[in-house]
């Protein structure tokens, strides 16, 4: 082969060997990454349809259970939802045989929607008659939450128990009860 014919055939060779290379990364690399993107996207989008069905499949029992949370709640007048509480303990202790020896409200405002009032509730008795105050006091619909809960022995046998309960209760404002 001569060597203008060999000079050609080189010249052509590498402008197609630089049109591949210009070609991958000017085409094919931003062209396979868009592509993985997309379909990394599609997948996310696909699972949040799916809970958003899901979410619609449940609705009528979020609503409903919402419904409950928000007419459970205590009333929005501080004394009222106070007398409220100190009734309900009351009534818990006297249907377990418990013996309430403290009650600590402290009322906290986090937020514009809705104020907590914090008891702090010190309560003895048998290991029996606790566990029949606590049980009470979480079938209770009304929107208290146990924050903790502590357990100490006053005798030696574990027969006289003290109990120390962290309880928040719910109030929400005017505004949000709609």
């Amino acid at each position: 082969m001569k060597i203008e014919n060999r000079q050609h055939v080189l010249i052509v060779l590498v402008a197609v060997a630089a049109a591949l290379l210009v070609g991958n990364s000017l085409i094919y690399e931003p062209l396979s990454k868009w592509w993985s993107s997309r379909s990394q996207q599609i997948v996310q989008l696909r699972k949040e349809v799916n809970d958003g069905k899901a979410l619609l499949v449940r609705e009528q029992g979020i609503r409903g259970h919402w419904e409950q949370m928000r007419t459970n709640t205590l009333p929005n007048n501080s004394s009222l939802a106070e007398q409220q509480v100190l009734k309900a303990f009351d009534t818990w202790a006297r249907d377990s045989r418990a013996t309430v020896t403290g009650i600590m409200p402290q009322w906290k405002s986090d937020s514009d929607d809705y104020q907590t009032l914090n008891c702090r509730v010190e309560a003895s008795g048998s290991l029996a008659t606790l566990s029949q105050f606590l049980y009470d006091i979480e079938k209770d619909p009304m929107a208290l939450k146990l924050e903790s809960v502590e357990l100490s022995a006053h005798d030696t046998g574990g027969q006289q128990l003290t109990l120390g309960l962290q309880i928040s209760g719910l109030v929400l404002n005017s505004q949000s009860k709609r």
